[in-house]
């Protein structure tokens, strides 16, 4: 039987300005729908897993597209609610070279950010589920999704779920003072902590020495203590974080680290010249998931997540449209890019 797992947060709709023109350049959008979790709820799906997507959106068209973006890549959509009287939307500009991408939130009063912690059933939702994860944004866009999250985490542990939690930080929906102390509340349930190099910072005050993430320079050692440092805080069984050593908004090194039973692994590192960065953290938790699910050794899985997550930035849009064999071959150190005939 195929492994389920739960996602709840919110699905976006995005807008970017064709290839790399600037917003005052636009005279047209391109249109995609992606959001933290719905992005690792179609990963797994992709991976052949039985992937459950939980949200709300509005009770019109647009809620409907998004509802009918997750059916098309094969998520279970029966839990995404209706109601509220809009969907969250975010314009992308997409940087090139030495000109950073840029995203603008137009988000406020979206469905999921009116959504009560009675609008979700937790018991039906996790029944015959292996897996719950959350991501830093959701409980950011209220105190009452905070509640929401709360209740839906303490169910999955009481089900017996294992919860994975991917910090996911953003300054536009809250302050680090705010997240440090909502995001605590949530950790005495997770059992999995994702996050990049800056999130353990941004969230918990738990900085890397040695690094400096805009000179792209990342200390190992640093990392280690970080690592470290949030399990002994609270407890998780395994700590993974992203390591984006950032060369330029067109290139970037690519590779990731995990801690789990007092060992440290390293993955390989990834040269990656950028199509579409959005997602490349969420395409890493889920390729982290996939791969804890069915068994693989704890080096593996760190470098198939870090494979899938690397392939990500190559695929425009939200979400990572891969399959397994080609995760793996990059895995076994195919890179070159070669036409598959």
């Amino acid at each position: 039987m195929s492994k389920r797992i739960v996602c709840f947060g919110e699905i976006m709709l995005r807008l970017a300005p064709p290839g790399y023109l600037r917003f005052e350049q636009a005279q047209s959008f391109d249109v995609v729908y992606g959001g933290g979790e719905a992005n690792v709820a179609v990963s797994l799906a992709n991976y052949g897993l039985d992937a459950c997507f939980v949200t709300k959106v509005p009770a019109n068209p647009i809620g409907q597209a998004a509802i009918n973006e997750m059916r098309r890549y094969g998520v279970d959509s029966r839990f995404m609610q209706k109601g509220g009287d809009r969907l969250g939307i975010y314009f992308l500009e997409k940087g090139a070279s030495q000109r950073p991408s840029k995203v603008v939130y137009d988000r406020k009063f979206s469905a999921i950010s009116q959504a009560q912690k009675a609008d979700f059933d937790w018991q039906a939702i996790f029944a015959g589920a292996d897996w719950f994860h959350f991501t830093g944004i959701t409980p950011a866009l209220g105190d009452n999704v905070a509640e929401a999250v709360l209740e839906a985490c303490r169910a999955a542990k009481a089900a017996g779920l294992t919860v994975s939690c991917d910090l996911n930080f953003r300054k536009n929906l809250w302050s680090s003072e705010k997240a440090g102390k909502v995001m605590a509340t949530f950790m005495p349930n997770v059992d999995v902590c994702i996050a990049n190099e800056e999130d353990a910072e941004k969230v918990f005050g738990i900085r890397a020495a040695d690094s400096d993430t805009t000179g792209g320079v990342l200390s190992h050692e640093g990392y280690k203590t970080v690592a470290w440092q949030l399990k002994d805080r609270f407890g998780f069984q395994v700590v993974a974080i992203t390591l984006r050593g950032s060369v330029s908004a067109s290139d970037n090194n690519w590779a990731a680290m995990l801690y789990k039973n007092r060992e440290y692994y390293f993955s390989r590192n990834y040269p990656v010249h950028i199509v579409d960065r959005v997602g490349g953290g969420d395409a890493f938790a889920g390729g982290l998931i996939y791969a804890s699910l069915n068994g693989y050794g704890d080096q593996d899985a760190l470098e198939f997540a870090v494979a899938a997550s690397c392939l990500k930035h190559s695929i425009e849009g939200d979400e990572n449209h891969v399959t397994v064999d080609e995760v793996k071959t990059l895995m076994a150190g195919d890179a070159s890019g070669r036409v598959q005939r």
